[in-house]
């Protein structure tokens, strides 16, 4: 009987926390990690918009095509949606399932009117003459924004999924790590954009 119950013990459900000898579990320690290397590959793209900024202009320049007060909308925008994670988080962790399908819903959703802002400042660029193959300016301004744009959209994929599951009473307070990793990233896709923002708009 001691030996099943001691094998029993060890048996950990879907929602048990992982703890390591870090003291975190193990799943949050994952992200934090991934979170780590992501930095350096923002890092690498910020440093190369920044070499290549100045170089090698024959089509538009920054101050010429860059529009700061839309920019700034959008940039609004996403940021009030990490207002929203937050709550997402605390209406999951007090078991509000309303709370929570409101605020899983927001977010994502203002991180679709964050993409429209893009797609349409993109659109924008490539009529007035700004594309990948004009300049050094352009190839980089659009790979970095690009791509952060591409982890903003698996945020967004991410985040709707979590949604689904509150709507189908599938997303309770056991389940609080999980929402809480997808803010994680959230924040991390919301902090990056902070530092592009500051950078590649308002520092020319």
């Amino acid at each position: 009987m001691r030996a099943r119950a001691t094998r029993g013990s060890a048996v950990t459900t879907p929602h048990e926390a992982v703890i390591g000898s870090t003291g975190l579990d193990h799943r949050k320690m994952g992200v934090w990690a991934f979170l780590g290397s992501e930095c350096m590959f923002f890092g690498s793209l910020i440093a190369t918009y920044l070499v290549y900024k100045g170089r090698s202009l024959s089509g538009p320049t920054p101050h010429e095509i860059l529009n700061i007060p839309l920019t700034s909308i959008s940039t609004f925008v996403l940021l009030m949606s990490s207002l929203l994670m937050v709550l997402a988080l605390a209406a999951v962790q007090r078991g509000d399932a309303l709370g929570a399908r409101l605020w899983l819903f927001g977010t994502p959703f203002f991180g679709m009117i964050f993409l429209g802002f893009q797609v349409y400042e993109f659109a924008t660029f490539v009529r007035e003459g700004l594309t990948l193959q004009v300049n050094l300016f352009g190839a980089s301004f659009f790979v970095l924004t690009g791509f952060h744009g591409a982890h903003v959209s698996v945020g967004v994929v991410w985040l709707l999924t979590l949604w689904t599951l509150a709507l189908r009473n599938r997303l309770t307070r056991a389940d609080a790590l999980i929402v809480e990793i997808a803010g994680l990233y959230w924040h991390f896709v919301d902090i990056v954009w902070i530092v592009i923002f500051t950078l590649v708009y308002l520092i020319q």
